[in-house]
This record gives structure tokens, sequence and C-alpha cells, in this order.
């Protein structure tokens, strides 16, 4: 792990934006109005998905995709101004909360400012033009880290970034050397010592496919070296097929299980039910009731936790990334008080807690514990809402439910289980 994590990050959310589709106008300036809204969610850090200009040669949809990226140093002028993007992170930090940025260093788009003035810096092909390693994606070119070159340009990016900002989302991180991620990371702690690092790692099937080809991907244990958190791929793939009802529940956390045994114990996962590369869990989540057992579980789950905009309205629409498709507010549903509650829950789990999971298939029951010393909190989450006995971890008593203050009895070590989310606290 990263020398330097802050344990706090463990009880934190982080709330997603597509400035692009945040807002009618599609403007940093746009989003400031809805700040206050978003704080009271329980958001501690807004992650901008990328800011800056996209490129035009090769380009996807009719606007092309943020993850082109055309110019590191500069914003996107569809958003406003530098002033505008500085104003809004302003306002960011007036009401408590941290602003994390996009960092898309495995590849620009083909016509970046990087390519014209650098293209020594650039992965090329069997044909000795610059392209992909893995893959053929025609809107971006790959970068080539063999060129120490480029390691200096873009940690000066970095420091650059980090006297406006407090973190990194870091885009497809394995595919980039650790060593230079450590070296970043350093750097960076000059102009901004508590910038957060956030690495999306890959799905484990895609780092085992670029491996096989020929192509770095570096583990998700040696990327921990240089990052405070990141994605949960490692497991996605089990729930993913959980949710496609391929597999049993407990296959799912078992994966869980096997994450609290082969990471360090102060490992933190971004958890996350979706994201803008995953479908919308309401998608696959129909019953509200059996989606608000997933996402009281989202918050039960030892690590930060990730919203995507739109989540709290139940959207079940994936947003284009290459078009304009904002995001649907008029869905007539709204969880936000309920992930109110959850945030307030997730302040009383601490940072450095163990973590077990146990399933009740034939009721697709999640069975989960933590705690850490003197204390322990026991989670009950019935993920198709059914009613059922179930055993548990707890001595009898009448508890209060903390999602909703419900008193709760467990009975011979039963609790009936109504198919509401229950997360009792009990004695260590």
């Amino acid at each position: 792990m990263a020398a330097n994590t802050d344990p706090r990050l463990q009880n934190q959310v982080i709330y997603s934006i597509y400035v692009r589709n945040h807002t009618s106008e599609g403007t940093f300036r746009a989003v400031i109005p809805d700040l206050d809204r978003i704080r009271a969610l329980g958001t501690d850090i807004i992650w901008l998905m990328p800011i800056h200009p996209i490129g035009v040669e090769g380009k996807k949809g009719t606007l092309g995709c943020p993850y082109a990226n055309r110019d590191y140093r500069a914003v996107n002028p569809a958003y406003g101004t530098m002033e505008d993007f500085e104003a809004l992170v302003r306002e960011i930090h007036a009401r408590g909360m941290k602003c994390m940025i996009d960092v898309v260093y495995n590849h620009t788009s083909p016509d970046s400012v990087l390519y014209r003035e650098h293209p020594e810096y650039f992965y090329r092909g069997p044909d000795g033009k610059p392209g992909n390693k893995l893959g053929d994606w025609a809107d971006v070119i790959d970068l080539d880290y063999s060129n120490r070159g480029l390691w200096q340009y873009l940690t000066d990016t970095l420091v650059m970034w980090a006297g406006l900002v407090d973190g990194f989302r870091c885009d497809v991180a394995s595919f980039v050397p650790v060593e230079f991620w450590l070296q970043a990371r350093a750097a960076v702690a000059d102009a901004n010592p508590d910038c957060v690092w956030l690495a999306e790692t890959v799905h484990r099937s895609y780092g085992c496919l670029a491996r096989r080809h020929g192509v770095y991907s570096a583990s998700d244990g040696e990327v921990f070296r240089a990052f405070d958190l990141e994605y949960e791929y490692d497991v996605r793939e089990v729930f993913d097929r959980y949710l496609r009802g391929e597999v049993p529940l407990s296959r799912y956390l078992d994966a869980l299980n096997f994450q609290e045994a082969c990471y360090p114990a102060n490992y933190n996962k971004l958890r996350f039910l979706e994201n803008h590369d995953q479908p919308r869990i309401a998608s696959f989540v129909r019953d509200e009731r059996a989606l608000v057992n997933y996402t009281a579980m989202l918050y039960f789950l030892k690590g930060t936790t990730l919203l995507y905009a739109g989540q709290e309205f139940e959207n079940d629409h994936l947003p284009s990334l290459s078009d304009l498709d904002p995001i649907d507010r008029r869905t007539g549903r709204d969880l936000s008080g309920l992930l109110r509650r959850l945030y307030a829950v997730k302040q009383q789990l601490g940072s450095a807690d163990w973590f077990f999971a146990d399933a009740d298939d034939a009721n697709d029951l999640a069975l989960l514990q933590r705690g850490s010393a003197g204390k322990r909190f026991v989670g009950v989450f019935s993920l198709k809402a059914k009613a059922a006995d179930v055993r548990v971890d707890a001595a009898d008593g009448v508890y209060e439910n903390l999602i909703d203050r419900s008193a709760v009895t467990v009975k011979n070590g039963i609790l009936s289980c109504t198919g509401e989310p229950v997360i009792l606290r009990t004695e260590g």
C-alpha cells in the first residue's frame, strides 16, 4: 500500500460527474448550482471525468470520447474556460468537498498536442505507425513509457494540476508502469501532500489477456504500492455473473473474502454498483426493494463508495460518452434519503476493519460482518427482497437497525428478515 494513505478514505463517498451530461448546458459553471444537493447526499469527493479538449481525428460519436485526450494541460472549451473550471473547484471546496480529475496516461488522441510536439513519446506497431498495444482503437494512440522524456512531461503536468485539485483518478492505471506512478506521486506530494490517488485497475480477464499478448499489466497488488485506492475489477466479473443469474451469490462473496486474505489489512477498494463503463444497476435490478438492499450492501462493504451521477434517480440507461446524453432527473424515483442515511451509517464503521462475508444462496441473502477493536457490525442484505429467517452471528436481544432505526430482534440466533436491509452494531 502507498505509505501515506489516509485511512479516513475508507469512510468516504466519491460522486462521479461527466460535465457534458450533468446539465442541459454541459458546462463547468452549470454544475455549481447542483453542488449543495450533491453534498447533501453525503459526498466527500467529486470526481470530474476528463475535463480536457477531445481529439477530432478518429473521434467516436458526434462529439468524441473524453478519454481521447487532445491536450493534457488545457480544459475543453465546450465546458468553459480555465477560469470557469477554477470557479467550479472553489465552489466544491467551499462546501467541504474535494475535487478529483481524470488522468488518461495510457494514450492520447491521434491529433494530440503531445503527438504533434513529441511523436517519439508514442508506441508504434509493426508497421511503424502509432497505434494500440492491445486492440484497435481509432480514436486513441498509446504512449511509450520507454522514453523517460515522457515521464517528465506527464509528471510536470500532474504537478501543475495538483496546484488546483485534490486528487487524480488514473485511467487504465495497470497499463502504465508502477515505477512511473511512484515517481509522479513523490513529485506531486511537494505541491499537494494530501493528494488522493485512485487507480482504475483492469478486469482480471483483461489483465491476463494483456500479459498473454506481451503487454505490460501490473497486478492490483503492485498498483497498490503507488495508489491510495483502486477499482474492484478483480472481483467485478463474478458480481456481473451473479447479476445475470449465472452463479450463486456465494461465488461473489467468496471473492470478497479472498480480497480480505490477499491484500494488506489497510487495503481500500473502490466499491460501486455502476460507473461510466458499466451498465446501470437499475438495468439489472428492477425491483426497488431489491435495489435498496444492493445500495445498502454497497455502503457496508469495506472501501470507499462510488456513486455515478444519476444513480440516485435510479437511471437505468448508461449515458453515451461520445454524444450529448444528459442524466434523467425526472424518473419519479429518488434514493437520496436512503443515501444520506447510509452515509451516516458509514461514518460509524471503522477505517481499519476486518471483513467477512457469508451467503444464504437459497434466499439470495448476503450476511456480512466487519469490525475493529471493541465494535462489530452485522449486515443482512436481501438481494431479491425476500423475507426469510436467517442465522446471524449476534447475541440474542433487540437491536436498532442503523439504517432506519427500527427494532430488530435476534432470538435463538435467528433474525427474521422482512426483505429490507438490516445493519446492526453488536459487541466486538
